[in-house]
C-alpha cells in the first residue's frame, strides 16, 4: 500500500476576502510551476490539514483552502452567506486570484459534490476530476444517514448521537438538532454540535478509530462541522431538484473522471457513485473492498495516490 506523499510547508499562503463577512485561507504546496489541483475538503465545515498536502507529488502546484466558516477562514461557524453557490464563486475567484486558467479538482465526501458544482458551473476551467465518497446530498442518502440507516449498523454510537435530542422531537432529527445548533445558548450548541460530530467521526472508518472520535472534543472543530453541514442539510445544499447533480452530468461528461469509493462506507454508502458512474459511462470507478469512508484508510489513500500521480503523468505527456 501506498504511503503519503511528505506534507511540506506552503510556498505561499493567503487570506483572501470574498465578501465583507467572510475571509478564506488559501494556501498553496509544490512546485509554482507545476499542473495545478484544487483539493476540495469535506463537510461542509470540515476544513483542510497539512496531512492533506500528502497526496500531491511535489511537482504538483496543489491549491488547498478553508471554506467559508471553518478551518483557519473566518468567521469560525458562520452560517450567514454560506450556500453551495457562495462556495462556487469563491473557487473562482481563488482561481482569478492566483492566475490559474484551468486545474484538476480533487475533492472527497461534501468536497465531491462541490468538486461536482463547481464543474457543471464552469466545465471550460475543470482539466479533470478526482472524486472520493460520492455525496449527491440527495434527501435519501440524508435520511439515511442522520435518521436510520446508519443506525442499523451503529447502533451504540447512534444512540449517543440522538441523546441530545428529546424523545418527541427525533422523527426529524435534522431539525431537532438545527433547534440546538443556533440555540442562543452555547452550551446547548456545543454538546448537540459535539453528538452531531462525533458520529460522523465514529462511523467513518471501517474500523472504529478513537482518536478521530475525540478531536471532536474541540468546541471549534465540532461547531464549524456541526453547524455548516446542518444547514446546508436543512436546505439540500439548494439545489433545485433532488437528483440535480445526476442531472446535470451531460454538462461535465467530456471531462475525465476518476472516482474511489470504500465499498462499506455509510456516510455515503456506494449507491451514489455508482449511479454516478451509471450517468458518466466514460468515468472510472474505483471500489475499494475493504473500506468505510475515511480518506485515510489505507486503501482508499493507496488509489487516490495512484490516481493524483496517473493524472500528473497524463498532463505532462
Amino acid at each position: 500500500m501506498r504511503t503519503p506523499y511528505p506534507a511540506t510547508e506552503p510556498f505561499a499562503t493567503h487570506q483572501l476576502p470574498v465578501s465583507d463577512l467572510h475571509t478564506l485561507y488559501v494556501e498553496e504546496c509544490g512546485t509554482a510551476s507545476g499542473p495545478p489541483m484544487l483539493f476540495l475538503h469535506g463537510g461542509p465545515g470540515g476544513g483542510s490539514a497539512p496531512q492533506h498536502r500528502g497526496f500531491f507529488h511535489p511537482d504538483w502546484h496543489a491549491v488547498l483552502f478553508d471554506q467559508r466558516g471553518c478551518g483557519r477562514s473566518t468567521p469560525i461557524a458562520e452560517l450567514t452567506d454560506n450556500t453551495t453557490w457562495d462556495l462556487v464563486r469563491d473557487i473562482e475567484r481563488i482561481r482569478e486570484h492566483l492566475g490559474i486558467d484551468k486545474w484538476t479538482v480533487f475533492g472527497g465526501s461534501w468536497g465531491s459534490t462541490l468538486a461536482l458544482c463547481y464543474a457543471i458551473t464552469h466545465p471550460d476551467r475543470v482539466e479533470s476530476l478526482l472524486l472520493r465518497g460520492i455525496f449527491l446530498c440527495r434527501p435519501s442518502e440524508l435520511d439515511f444517514f442522520y435518521q436510520e440507516g446508519t443506525s442499523w449498523l451503529f447502533p451504540d454510537y447512534y444512540e449517543q448521537y440522538i441523546a441530545v435530542i428529546p424523545e418527541a422531537e427525533r422523527h426529524d432529527l435534522r431539525t431537532a438538532f438545527r433547534k440546538q445548533l443556533t440555540s442562543e445558548d452555547a452550551s446547548v450548541q456545543l454538546a448537540a454540535a459535539r453528538a452531531w460530530s462525533q458520529f460522523e467521526a465514529a462511523t467513518s472508518r471501517l474500523l472504529i478509530d478513537i482518536v478521530s472520535v475525540g478531536l471532536f472534543e474541540e468546541p471549534d472543530r465540532a461547531l464549524a462541522l456541526a453547524r455548516i453541514e446542518n444547514h446546508f442539510f436543512m436546505h439540500n445544499c439548494w439545489f433545485p431538484t433532488d437528483n440535480y447533480l445526476l442531472e446535470q452530468v451531460p454538462v461535465i461528461r467530456h471531462l475525465p473522471c476518476t472516482i474511489v469509493q470504500g465499498r462499506y462506507d455509510v456516510v455515503c454508502p456506494m449507491k451514489s457513485a455508482w449511479e454516478l458512474h451509471q450517468a458518466w459511462p466514460g468515468s472510472q470507478l474505483i471500489v475499494v473492498p475493504d473500506a468505510g469512508h475515511a480518506v485515510f484508510e489505507p486503501g482508499i489513500l493507496h488509489h487516490l495516490l495512484e490516481a493524483t500521480d496517473a493524472t500528473l503523468a497524463r498532463l505532462r505527456s
